[in-house]
């Protein structure tokens, strides 16, 4: 049965301190890498999903990312399903991506 590739990218609100994104943007001038502005650290989780990903799927995907991948007090997610080698070409067209609002 064919897979389809589900991404959630997890990041710190904007508001939120980061101090992991702190120190690398510290870091860089140091190590010869100049103009970068900001740096934030996230997390990403990549989601093997059997069958097609449809609005259901993508649902309950949404659901356990703001269950369990993120804590919506201080992160924000987006979810989206890879299309391309390996991926279901039933996942969808493009990327989808659904953005938390939390």
């Amino acid at each position: 049965m064919p897979v389809a590739r589900v991404v959630v990218d997890v990041m710190l609100k904007p508001e939120i301190l980061d101090p992991q994104g702190q120190a690398v943007q510290r870091a860089l001038p140091r190590l010869g890498f100049e103009g970068i502005a900001d740096v934030r650290q996230g997390k990403r989780f990549e989601l093997e999903v059997e069958g097609p990903v449809d609005d259901a799927a993508l649902a309950r995907i949404h659901q356990i990312a703001e269950t369990f991948l993120a804590n919506t007090v201080i992160e924000d997610f987006s979810v989206k399903v890879e299309v391309g080698e390996g991926a279901d070409a039933t996942a969808g067209q493009g990327a989808t991506a659904v953005k938390a609002e939390s």
